[in-house]
């Protein structure tokens, strides 16, 4: 019970966290979420005293993050970085563990033995590119510089893994064979790409034959691919492969497939990214969370003067490797393709860039807890400074990118974004109402198309009431004409009345109170329609008797159709860019009582998703036009489009 109020725990912070940087969002998100662990630690509850399992930790949350991020690489990129990936991933890991494990020897013989010196070279080596998107939200990083850091992220975290494992090796044993240490990398290194090519080939075949022999199943496909990561990094594990490696060439191999199934199983495709991204968001929240939650743990073993001295351990050594990874740039041994103004620049950028995170932290805690069947002394000491270093190249991270790089900024505002976005949608709408066919469709097309313009917008209460106000008043004055044309009577005036009274109003939001005075409502309609049923046919014969024609007398569903008429006639007269919303709601609140009383009418299914389609079509082709004509900037066309094709999505797969 207390694993699952562990992992509730976890969720939530990682929610709070994600909140509080949504409303403030110039501190990065992982920091949050780091004082977020910090401050769950403090929770009066065993449910908080997290003990890490490496293996576990590995296979079901590091697994499955660097699997996302391989299927999200494009394997034209990594094709085209194969230098800059071996160059980082191998020959500076390589080179970073030998000088930073031999200074760490020379320095402190007595405490870091050349073993143990490199144990904790190898844990601080991997970066994390998650870590660095987190803090670049706001900047706008060169792309030459992301795509190196991305590329070294994919790879470097194995290289740790198995320098680790050869130094705690040589640790254990006290021998060490330079032959075997190359064997061992090679066949770890290498056999985990190919192990994972391999399979994620298996899974591929599989899926295809499925997809050929029953079109999409995503209820299997989708599952099998979840699945995918943690199957695969536990059989690479069981072979002494890679585990790392094999599930991010796994899913380098399945971003290929992807690439070329393109449009054939588009609605497979969109599902598995968005479930991925959330899969994605959550176990990276949930690391940095765990790192806040395990600080307090681990300084609460260490003395106040020893904690000193790791703290300036764990500065002297980040900034070592901040030097080493700017002198691998500025020296050319890794291709930024940088011109000449800008090389210093980026190999500051990816110095800076070298953000430790989730690769680091699992190291750290996969330390054994016994050596030579006797406790691990340095262990404790080791995970405190990998988390201080993690910390560390986060808060300098955090405050040089925004000093460095320009901050992003779009040559258009939320506000201009609404209002484009209002007005393509009433262009839709017009252009719909232009043709007085398919009413009754069209009011439900109408309807639907309207919530596009209201659900980024605030109402402004007193414009709303003011021009609902209006349009009652209006309808009374229609209910009392057609009482004087005795096409309805003075008692189904008075009704009609008190029902147009409160209908507005009661259907201008979306709140629980406003729903259920909604019902209400209705109730109140069917009980009144009801009546009104037996008065029509008692005036019908009362207008047969006088020679008068039954026709005359209006039926309750077609009064409220006239009032929806003049109703509209109003809005297009009165409608200007500052109401549009306010009447787009009151246009809804009518459109909705108008389909309630014409519920008993056929609807062509088939016409309302070919209506559905033009008027998407007409939304399309108005962003266009307004490019063409100078009156929208490319990007807030592209972020229009963008929003529009995803409108048309979620509609069709309603409509299926």
């Amino acid at each position: 019970m207390d694993t699952i109020f562990t992992i509730f725990l976890l969720l939530t912070a990682v929610v709070v966290a994600n909140i509080i940087h949504l409303v403030y969002p110039k501190i990065p998100l992982s920091i949050y979420q780091i004082v977020a662990g910090i401050l769950m630690a403090s929770l009066p509850t065993t449910a908080t005293d997290f003990t890490m399992h490496p293996e576990l930790f590995m296979m079901a949350v590091i697994a499955p993050l660097m699997f996302n991020d391989g299927q999200n690489q494009s394997f034209k990129v990594l094709s085209k970085n194969i230098k800059n990936i071996l160059s980082l991933t191998v020959a500076f890991a390589l080179v970073a563990v030998i000088i930073i494990g031999t200074a760490l020897h020379f320095t402190f013989p007595q405490v870091f033995s050349l073993p143990l010196a490199f144990m904790l070279a190898a844990i601080i080596t991997p970066t994390d590119a998650v870590a660095v998107k987190s803090l670049t939200t706001n900047v706008t990083m060169p792309e030459n510089v992301n795509t190196t850091l991305e590329v070294e992220s994919l790879f470097n975290d194995a290289s740790g893994i198995v320098l680790l494992d050869l130094a705690l090796a040589a640790f254990t044993s006290g021998t060490f064979s330079v032959t075997h240490g190359i064997w061992y990398f090679s066949y770890v290194f290498f056999g985990g790409i190919i192990f994972g090519a391999i399979m994620g080939n298996l899974l591929i075949t599989l899926r295809m034959k499925l997809m050929s022999r029953h079109v999409d199943i995503g209820s299997i496909v989708i599952p099998i691919n979840v699945m995918t990561p943690v199957v695969i990094y536990w059989l690479a594990e069981e072979f002494h492969f890679s585990g790392i490696l094999a599930v991010v060439s796994a899913g380098i191999i399945h971003s290929i497939l992807y690439d070329r199934l393109r449009l054939t199983s588009a609605k497979i495709q969109m599902a598995t990214k968005t479930i991925w991204s959330i899969i994605s968001e959550a176990l990276n929240g949930i690391v940095f969370v765990l790192l806040g939650l395990l600080i307090p743990q681990v300084i609460g073993r260490t003395t106040p003067t020893n904690l000193l001295k790791l703290v300036g351990l764990a500065v002297v050594l980040f900034l070592v490797m901040l030097i080493l990874r700017y002198a691998w740039a500025r020296w050319r041994l890794v291709n930024l393709k940088s011109k000449k103004e800008t090389r210093n620049r980026d190999s500051w950028l990816l110095a800076l860039g070298g953000v430790h995170g989730t690769i680091t932290l699992s190291l750290a805690f996969s330390l054994p807890i016994l050596v030579r069947e006797r406790p691990f002394a340095f262990r404790n000491s080791i995970i405190l400074i990998s988390a201080l270093i993690i910390l560390i190249s986060i808060i300098v991270a955090a405050i040089a990118f925004p000093i460095i790089l320009p901050r992003k900024a779009n040559d258009y505002s939320a506000t201009e974004f609404h209002n484009a976005l209002v007005k393509t949608v009433q262009y839709a709408i017009d252009e719909l109402k232009a043709n007085t066919e398919d009413r009754t469709e069209k009011a439900i097309i109408m309807d639907q198309l309207s919530s596009q313009m209201t659900q980024y917008h605030r109402i402004n209460a007193d414009v709303f009431e003011k021009i609902a106000r209006k349009t009652h008043q209006l309808e009374l004055e229609v209910i009392e004409q057609l009482a004087d044309e005795e096409k309805i009577s003075e008692r189904q005036a008075d009704w009609y009345s008190r029902i147009v009274a409160r209908s507005i109003y009661n259907t201008g939001n979306h709140t629980f109170m406003s729903f259920i005075s909604t019902v209400i409502h209705r109730i109140k309609w069917r009980i009144i329609r009801h009546r009104n049923t037996k008065i029509q046919a008692q005036h019908r014969r009362h207008l047969e008797q006088h020679q008068l024609h039954p026709d005359q007398f209006m039926s309750f569903k077609n009064v409220f159709n006239l009032l929806n008429q003049r109703i509209n006639k109003y809005l297009d007269k009165v409608q200007t860019p500052k109401n549009i919303n306010e009447i787009t709601m009151i246009r809804r609140a009518y459109l909705q009582r108008s389909h309630f009383f014409n519920r008993d009418s056929k609807v062509d299914d088939d016409r309302i998703n070919a209506l559905f389609v033009e008027a998407f079509q007409l939304e399309h082709s108005y962003v266009q036009q307004n490019l063409a004509d100078g009156k929208f900037s490319q990007s807030l066309a592209n972020a229009l489009n963008e929003h529009i094709s995803t409108d048309e999505l979620v509609m069709v797969q309603s409509i299926e």
